[in-house]
């Protein structure tokens, strides 16, 4: 098993260990004491599930008062998962990283809190589960605009499908002023 630390301080990419033999597989997706040791330390409070079709963009959310720390997975098919560094003075406030994640691969994405997320469907069809350290909370929503030109995404689509709320999602400028804070880790 394999945590591997990104360029975002905290967000991490999961590789679990995968035993194969004539009947399938098994892979452990989440055991607290082992993901708390690789940095994965959220307790984790809501399990969702979605399905998407090729070309669905989901994102990029995040919540202001109520923040969640996310564990995403894949448990059919293939998508690039998204996570945008929004936390005010950060020295990576606005940079983000694409993850391609699939049910081939057995990646995670861990997304801590003070992170925006979004994830864009490349296979067919895709489920993907993610665990969240907090309830969701509708009226704490922030929805950024999938491609605002101050961050800069890459999305692996020109005209993605979106919600009706993501399409009328606001630019990183509008939130400025509700964005968390980042603090400097203690030495």
């Amino acid at each position: 098993m394999k945590f591997v630390p990104t360029e975002l301080a905290g967000v991490i990419v999961v590789e679990p260990d995968v035993h194969r033999d004539p009947r399938g597989f098994f892979v452990e997706t989440y055991r607290a004491d082992r993901w708390a040791d690789g940095g994965v330390d959220a307790t984790f409070v809501q399990d969702n599930h979605s399905r998407s079709v090729r070309g669905t963009l989901r994102g990029l959310h995040a919540q202001l008062s109520r923040p969640q720390a996310k564990l995403v997975r894949v448990i059919q098919g293939a998508i690039v998962d998204v996570v945008v560094d929004v936390r005010r003075g950060s020295p990576t406030f606005k940079r983000w990283i694409a993850v391609e994640i699939s049910s081939d691969n057995f990646r995670q994405v861990y997304v801590p809190v003070g992170f925006a997320h979004g994830l864009c469907v490349t296979s067919e069809t895709a489920e993907v589960e993610y665990k969240c350290s907090d309830l969701y909370d509708p009226a704490d929503e922030l929805r950024l605009l999938w491609n605002d030109p101050e961050i800069g995404i890459r999305w692996p689509v020109e005209d993605p499908i979106l919600s009706d709320k993501d399409r009328s999602a606001l630019p990183l400028s509008a939130w400025m002023d509700r964005l968390p804070a980042w603090s400097a880790p203690d030495r």
